[in-house]
């Protein structure tokens, strides 16, 4: 039977690693800070960001919600940027995506100061995790390697297949596995008989963002499957197809008008995976604590305590 690889058990485990962290900042300098900027009033966002500043609260890591109307330009954004860049209470910036259509996305990214990048997208961060040196690690990747090793899955000598090439999932998982000394391989949208090549993964990674699309025949026998993905479906019929007439799913999507599928066959991997993470409770919880994480940690090396 395979292992259900529990993400919601890992985070709290972090979030207990954290405490004492805080707490020894708390006393000796303040509390770390981190500011999260939501432009506009984007439902899926909001709610991110509310996690986020609750689990800052609950760790006792001061937050700052900034909220610039959706009518924001990209100079307003990139000046709210520069002022928390050059707050010293300010330990992490974090920038919400998506932004409005009219800001510039990457100009914003580029403006944060990669001491305070706790998100790991700045370009200077990339390139430490590319060359191996400390920094801030993109949380999802960040998190998903903390699963497998408290989860003791071996990497080293494994075979695994990332599949997406994002700059948020796909790219950093690929370099931390190598890290990790697994032998990598990035496949995307325009890999040829992409089934063949999730075949031969001993660690599956799937960040493409299609409900579902990792099937059976994706899936050798025995693999560690980690899904990254989280789609709503609102199709009924479709949510039949994927869950198998579930009906337990088909109430909740009755109650809801949604489900949550991951970018796995959810039935298919339960059959194929030795291991795999579940959708919802898998890898989406290790990302907020991450995102902690990296806050804590950024307050440590300003204040020179790591």
């Amino acid at each position: 039977m395979a292992k259900i690889l529990d993400g919601n058990r890992i985070r709290d485990q972090i979030k207990q690693e954290c405490k004492p962290r805080v707490e020894a900042l708390a006393a000796s300098k303040r509390p770390p800070g981190l500011a999260v900027i939501l432009a506009g009033d984007d439902p899926a966002s909001g709610i991110y960001v509310r996690s986020k500043i609750k689990a800052c609260k609950d760790l006792g890591i001061e937050s700052e919600h900034v909220a610039p109307p959706a009518s924001v330009t990209t100079a307003e954004l990139l000046a709210i940027i520069g002022e928390l860049n050059a707050r010293s209470d300010i330990d992490g910036i974090l920038v919400q995506m998506p932004l409005p259509a009219q800001v510039d996305s990457k100009a914003a990214l580029l403006a944060v100061d990669p001491l305070k990048d706790v998100d790991g997208f700045h370009p200077y961060n990339m390139g430490c995790l590319v060359t191996g040196r400390p920094g801030p690690r993109s949380c999802t990747p960040a998190g998903i390697i903390e699963v497998l090793k408290r989860y003791d899955i071996p990497m080293a000598g494994r075979r695994a297949v990332v599949v997406g090439r994002s700059d948020i999932v796909g790219k950093p998982m690929a370099f931390l596995l190598l890290h990790e000394n697994a032998t990598v391989t990035i496949c995307h949208s325009k890999t040829p008989d992409l089934a063949a090549m999730c075949r031969e993964a001993d660690i599956l990674v799937a960040a493409i963002g299609q409900p579902a699309m990792i099937g059976a025949r994706h899936i050798r026998e025995g693999a560690t499957v980690i899904d990254v993905g989280m789609n709503r479906i609102t199709d009924r019929a479709q949510v039949e197809r994927i869950f198998r007439g579930s009906r337990e799913k088909l109430e909740a999507f009755d109650r809801n008008g949604s489900v949550l599928v991951g970018d796995v066959d959810p039935a298919a991997m339960a059959e194929r995976a030795s291991a795999y993470t579940p959708v919802p409770g898998g890898v989406g919880p290790l990302t907020i604590a991450m995102l902690m994480l990296n806050t804590i940690q950024s307050a440590e090396r300003r204040f020179g305590a790591c």
